[in-house]
């Protein structure tokens, strides 16, 4: 691997200069699968992002600099970060869905890491780079770990296949106590203070065989083209991956970007009919309420922090199996908003949480059987020019023994247990049919 020998004649180059601060070293790099270099490497965490949309950047990180996880200190790491030099690091992380809970074992109500080596394709150009952070009291400590760090590099390698087993599956909530839940949230008097709680489940595939994440991810994105594709293996024992249709929000300098998807319906395979069913879904005034919802929440929470807004009227985003309702909302942010005012304003949605927001989550808290963990989090990146988050929803947590796949659906007056309960099986199908198929 003639690469990292070139990251190490630049690194050495360092030793005689008083560079000091957050360095990028960077060098040309060929790789077929930056899943498959990822799955390669001995280092962790292991962290993979691909915004939505082909043109868009792809990275594949490793190792750690720095890893924040408090989220009371996100302030002043977006500060830290706006005031970066010639190159902005990039922090890659998450919150949960609920970041006052503890959060799963292993990530936490909130993580991010500055990564030590990052692999990067921009276009057709795809780039290694190095990160240090250099002081006059670290230097040498920091040259070394870095030296070690591109020691450890191994070559890309084929992904493993996704192993032919049978799965155990168990549900939380299951079907009597989804029904009950929904039976209180559709109460007259319920949704007199609460219009919508999106409930959610977790749906537990026991197996004796671990599957592997990145190949998991790999197979998953093949049939999730118009979504964002991400994981975060922490530790060898854990891994969260996603193939999610949903941005949090993209934050270009000053320019916002975010969207209110909520309301679904199914997609059939057929042209004629999947416009008939698009063509119900804008009609329907459930799923119009459902979305409504959304988007009026994300426009009254960014209105103390942009100097104007728009939205668009709502249009269909057709994935694989699903339709969704989705409105695109533009902001220009005031000058000084950060994005921990944009996490703290925007997530949750009321397309993961409810509304009013707080009443929503506190009937989360107290009825849900499970922790939701990183699920409906946001999860992405951070730094000065750019940021974005998806939400983590389509994703699932894979350890050694289990792979649990997760789905929610926005309860409303008109909500029906029976049909939520198949658009929650409907969700899972994408990746479920992956897996048994195997």
């Amino acid at each position: 691997m003639l690469a990292p020998t070139h990251l190490l004649q630049q690194l050495d180059a360092l030793r005689h200069d008083a560079t000091t601060g957050f360095v990028r070293l960077r060098i040309p790099f060929v790789v077929d699968s930056f899943l498959g270099w990822l799955a390669a490497q001995p280092l962790y965490p292991r962290i993979y992002w691909h915004s939505r949309g082909a043109e868009r950047p792809e990275y594949a990180a490793l190792g750690s600099i720095h890893t924040l996880d408090d989220p009371q200190q996100l302030t002043a790491l977006c500060k830290q970060i706006a005031e970066a030099g010639a190159d902005s690091p990039r922090y890659f992380g998450g919150l949960a869905f609920d970041p006052t809970s503890p959060g799963w074992p292993g990530f936490g109500a909130c993580r991010f890491v500055l990564p030590r080596i990052e692999l990067v394709r921009r276009g057709e150009e795809v780039s290694l780079c190095l990160n240090l952070c250099l002081d006059a009291s670290n230097r040498e400590a920091e040259l070394a770990a870095a030296e070690q760090a591109l020691q450890a590099l191994r070559p890309a390698q084929p992904l493993p296949p996704l192993p032919a087993q049978p799965f155990v599956r168990s549900d939380s909530p299951d079907p009597a106590l989804w029904r009950t839940l929904v039976e209180q949230v559709t109460a007259p008097d319920f949704q007199a203070h609460t219009p919508k709680v999106v409930l959610s489940r977790a749906s537990r595939l026991d197996s004796p065989i671990r599957v592997a994440p990145w190949s998991m991810l790999a197979a998953w994105r093949e049939r999730a083209h118009d979504c964002f594709h991400f994981g975060f293996e922490f530790a060898p024992e854990q891994a969260f991956i996603s193939c999610s249709p949903e941005r949090l929000y993209r934050r270009e300098g000053r320019h916002l970007f975010t969207e209110a998807l909520a309301g679904t319906i199914r997609r059939s395979g057929d042209d004629a009919l999947d416009a008939a069913l698009a063509a119900e879904l804008l009609a329907d005034s459930k799923n119009r309420l459902e979305n409504r919802l959304v988007h009026a929440d994300i426009l009254q929470r960014l209105a103390p922090l942009a100097e104007q807004t728009s939205l668009t009227e709502p249009r269909i985003l057709k994935l694989r199996l699903l339709q969704h309702l989705k409105c695109d909302i533009e902001a220009a942010l005031k000058p000084e908003v950060c994005d921990w005012q944009l996490l703290a304003a925007l997530h949750p949605t009321p397309a993961v949480g409810g509304a009013p927001r707080e009443a929503a989550l506190d009937f989360i808290r107290h009825h849900e059987p499970y922790q939701r963990g990183w699920y409906a989090g946001a999860c992405g990146l951070l730094s000065r020019d750019t940021s974005e988050f998806a939400v983590g929803i389509r994703s699932a947590l894979l350890d050694a023994k289990s792979v649990t796949l997760f789905a929610g659906a926005g309860i409303v007056a008109g909500s029906e247990p029976a049909a939520e309960w198949a658009e929650l099986d409907n969700k899972i199908g994408n990746v479920l049919s992956l897996l048994e198929q195997r």
